[in-house]
């Protein structure tokens, strides 16, 4: 599992929120989940990518081993989750170009696989990609 938190800490620590460096931070990611998957290993990547462009980039990268799996939910429900107060900071000025309040959310068009964690719950969510998941990663006898 790739989360976008925790590569931020490390490996894309030097990386700030303007588009460039988002840009560059999934362009990492996707490096990253590549190698991951040459060994063999299913790989969960999980980040905010806001533009199709690196989505398409990420994609190329994995080329056949890449799926797109869109977790969708409405911008008010994001706000009611946030533990760690983004949201907030966002609307009050605090962190400048927070994507879906001052910066652009490019909802993908045609991604392999779509969940509204909005309307299923955790566990809903969760049996859902395991299905997907299972379905194109199955092991051979």
């Amino acid at each position: 599992m790739l989360d976008g938190d925790n590569l931020r800490d490390g490996l894309n620590s030097n990386l700030g929120f303007s588009e460039n460096d988002r840009s560059e931070n999934i362009r990492r990611a996707s490096e990253v989940a590549s190698l991951m998957s040459k060994t063999g290993c299913i790989v969960i990547a999980s980040f905010i990518s806001p533009f199709q462009v690196d989505r398409d980039k990420a994609r190329n990268v994995s080329k056949s081993n890449f799926f797109e799996i869109y977790l969708s939910a409405a911008l008010e429900i994001c706000e009611e989750r946030d533990p760690k107060g983004l949201y907030k900071k966002a609307r009050s000025g605090v962190i400048k170009d927070f994507t879906g309040v001052d910066s652009a959310y490019e909802v993908p068009q045609s991604p392999d696989y779509m969940i509204d964690t909005g309307k299923d719950t955790i566990e809903e969510s969760f049996l859902s990609l395991k299905q997907f998941n299972d379905k194109k990663f199955k092991l051979e006898d």
